[in-house]
Formats: structure tokens, sequence, C-alpha cells
């Protein structure tokens, strides 16, 4: 199959330090190319990627932020995206809603995958003006706010299978890892973890639009003894972060697509205590691959339970649920299922008398 996948400029592919959206669109088109698919990735010139690259920018965004209007850039790529589209079967795009105009003007074989929230009042509009798009939700918990629109499918994300080296042994700290942000709660993580007694490293970005919140709330939990600020890591810092940890902590305070964290964490056999938002009653195992929590009180409880964990059925759960060959197999059904309906919905050729 002949397959583009269109990833957002904002990150290379895979990206070099944060970046979930990116990192998934990687593994997805090195496994397509893998199991034998021609594959063609839009990104940023400082993408890593045995897929044909078009280079879009010639380096990914937040890192460089002179690098120009990113509506303008992502408006000028679909262009390019809209020109090739005769080269491909289908076209995967990772830009939420941006596509729907260009798509329902010169209709081609396409899916979306929407990565992001959408619980967001506005999106109501532009989801029921472009109804009929198909598109893939990352958990089932994600579909809640939008129940109606075209829903292909749930795929869940998926990571190679020896992306991460299998902990066998439990590390004595705790792990915070992703962003800084009021909606992710470091603040809660810090305050389970000095209650429980046990060290917290916190590995995470700050963008921003959190600058603000981490300078009030965050900054000042750092001076306490125990509470270590490692910064935004990458790739190849992030299993000996997540495999030395005693656990994950994953206190959200808000309704998670998917978080791709708690894979990575269960890659590692490294088991995540978690509040209950969004998706991870999908993702998370109670007792198997981690702990259900609803209050600080029971994540404090939660880590004195740790020694109960088998790291082994972490990674097993990993394996079963969450690998990359998973999630293409999935994506490869979703894309022959549009190419089915599409093929259905072309206009027929009169017949020759």
């Amino acid at each position: 199959m002949r397959i583009a996948q269109v990833a957002p400029l904002y990150e290379s592919v895979p990206p070099k330090l944060y970046g979930g959206t990116e990192r998934v669109v990687h593994y997805l088109t090195e496994e397509l190319l893998r199991q034998g698919h021609e594959v063609t990735l839009y990104a940023s010139a400082d993408s890593t990627t045995r897929a044909d690259l078009q280079a879009m920018v010639p380096k990914a965004l937040r890192l460089h932020p002179d690098g120009g209007d990113p509506l303008a850039l992502h408006l000028v790529m679909l262009e390019q995206v809209f020109r090739d589209a005769s080269e491909f079967d289908i076209i995967h795009f990772h830009l939420d809603y941006l596509h729907f105009p260009y798509v329902r003007r010169d209709p081609v074989p396409h899916a979306a995958t929407l990565h992001g929230r959408l619980d967001i009042p506005d999106l109501q509009i532009i989801y029921r003006e472009y109804v009929e798009m198909p598109v893939v939700s990352i958990s089932n918990a994600q579909r809640a706010p939008l129940p109606w629109v075209n829903w292909q499918a749930t795929v869940h994300h998926g990571l190679p299978r020896d992306l991460y080296p299998f902990h066998e042994r439990s590390g004595s700290y705790l792990a915070f890892l992703g962003r800084i942000s009021p909606e992710k709660r470091p603040d809660r993580a810090i305050e389970i973890a000095r209650r429980a007694g046990i060290p917290i490293k916190l590995a995470a970005k700050v963008d921003k639009v959190n600058l603000d919140y981490f300078e009030e709330r965050v900054r000042p939990l750092l001076q306490e003894p125990g509470v270590e600020f490692v910064g935004e890591i990458g790739e190849s810092e992030k299993g000996k972060f997540l495999g030395e940890a005693l656990a994950l902590l994953f206190p959200i305070d808000w309704s998670e697509p998917f978080g791709l964290v708690m894979i990575e964490a269960m890659a590692c056999g490294t088991p995540v205590i978690a509040f209950p938002g969004g998706s991870v009653r999908e993702i998370l195992q109670d007792g198997v691959t981690g702990f259900l929590v609803s209050s600080i009180d029971e994540a404090v409880a939660a880590v004195k339970r740790l020694e109960l964990m088998d790291r082994r059925q972490c990674r097993s759960a990993f394996e079963q649920r969450f690998s990359v060959e998973r999630m293409a197999q999935n994506y490869l059904a979703v894309y022959n299922r549009v190419l089915h309906h599409y093929a259905v919905d072309l206009p027929k050729e009169p017949a020759l008398s």
C-alpha cells in the first residue's frame, strides 16, 4: 500500500526531546515500512526516517520558534500534500481538523487521528460542519465530547518492543515525566512523594504558556528535600529514567486523551500510580500494571503497596496490548475500511453501449 503520513511541524519526527504525536507518527511510519508498505512522510527536514521524507520546513518549529508562522507553514504543507495526492492509496493526517476544507473539495482516500483533547466547546462547531470526515480516536474516552462524528476506530498507541529495556528490579525514587502544567499536576506528584517519604525526580518540559504556573506553584516545591527537577529529557534518557524508578506518578487533573508515558513506563516494567481521568482506565489495569487512585491519601497508600507489584506483568501487559505491530495492524484495518467506502462511493462510469 502507498501511504502518506502527514505530521505536525512543531516537532521533528521523531522529536529531539518532548513530543507525543510526532513520536507515534515515527513509530507507525517505521513499522509500516518494515511490513513492506511504501510510506511518504511530510514533516520537518530535521526528521529521521527510512520513509520518503518530504521536508516542509528546515527545522521543527518549537525548538526554532523564529521559523515562521505555524498556520501558514501547515497550510503550505497541505497544498503540497494535495498536489501529490494521486501518488498515494491513502493519506493519514495527524493535524486534527486542519485538512478538512481541502479534502472536502478534493476528495481523496484519507483518515485522521485526533491526538488531542476534544472537550473544548469551540470544537463542536468545526466537527459538526465536517461531520462526514473519517477520524480515529486514541482512546474510547477521548470520544466522549464528540460521540456523533465519523469514528472509524479507536487505535491505542504502540511502541517498539525493543525501545526500552525491561528493568526487573525497581529503584528507590518516584518518577514524574511529561509537561509541567496544571492538568498534569506535578505539584500533586510532589505531595504524594513527600507524604510517602520517597524521593521524586521530575523530568518535564516547561512551555511558555505554563511558565507562570511553574514559577508560582512548582518552583517553590523544588526546594523541598528529596525533590529533584531533571528538566526535559530525550528518548535516549527515558528508558533509564523510567526503568530505575519505583513507580511512575500520573496524578492528572483532566480528561487525558491517552497518556503515552504510562505505556512507556510499562515497557520498562515500572508500575503506574494514576488518577482515573480520561483514558486512564483503558490503559492501566488496576493491580496488574499499577494502581488507580482518586485522592492523595489513596496514592500514598498505593506507594506502600508497590512491593506487591510484579514488574514482569507490567512488561507482559505492554507487549500484549501496546506494541507497535498491533498499532500498525489496527491502522491498516482503518485504511482498508476507508478505501472500501471510498470505492463504493465513487461515481460509476456509464456503461458502454
